[in-house]
């Protein structure tokens, strides 16, 4: 009889980044899952991890120039905003962000897609990459899904995690993220990192 094999233990690493997507004003100002302070809370503590550690923290905001030129055009049945918010949407709150902190600006859902968030990554030699942040099942999935097709490691901070609907969090926690990474929590993922 064999004996049951045990859990992976969660082991994070000198090539592991956090990377937060969307903790600004304009979306931390949204009716989230949970409340949006508690999930910029539990960022921050993420953040302040990694940065005792000198492991990188990438900050990323979605935000699209004032004359709106470059917001999504697709022709869907749910279309996003028709003007580009005021600037003040896309500030990183102050208590969040720290000097050496890598800021990324998306025009999309996913972080991936347009941007240099990739080179910024493989520059620090990451290969593994802790992910929260709102919502659930747009900018995180998003972003997640590219990063596992471009062979990512990824580690879901499920308490530093939140989305405007909870059938979609709990879908994308249930059926998708277990499927492309590890689910854990904000103190598992600081436990991991080791002292």
């Amino acid at each position: 009889m064999h004996a049951a094999a045990e859990p992976d233990r969660l082991a994070l690493g000198e090539d592991t980044a956090l990377v937060l997507i969307d903790l600004q004003r304009g979306i931390l100002g949204l009716p989230t899952t949970r409340p949006s302070a508690q999930i910029l809370e539990h960022g921050i503590a993420l953040a302040e991890a990694f940065r005792a550690r000198r492991l990188p923290v990438v900050l990323v905001k979605v935000a699209w120039s004032p004359d709106g030129g470059d917001l999504p055009t697709a022709n869907v049945d749910r279309p996003g905003p028709a003007a580009a918010p005021p600037a003040a949407f896309s500030e990183i709150p102050a208590e969040l962000a720290a000097l050496g902190d890598v800021v990324v600006t998306k025009r999309h859902w996913g972080a991936f897609t347009g941007t240099e968030l990739d080179l910024q990554l493989r520059r620090r030699g990451i290969h593994r990459i802790v992910l929260g942040g709102i919502s659930t099942s747009v900018g995180v999935e998003s972003t997640a899904r590219t990063a596992w097709e471009l062979s990512y490691d990824l580690v879901f901070a499920e308490d530093a995690t939140a989305d405007t609907d909870a059938d979609s969090h709990a879908h994308t926690f249930g059926k998708i993220f277990p499927r492309i990474g590890k689910v854990s929590t904000t103190d598992e993922v600081i436990a991991a990192l080791g002292p």
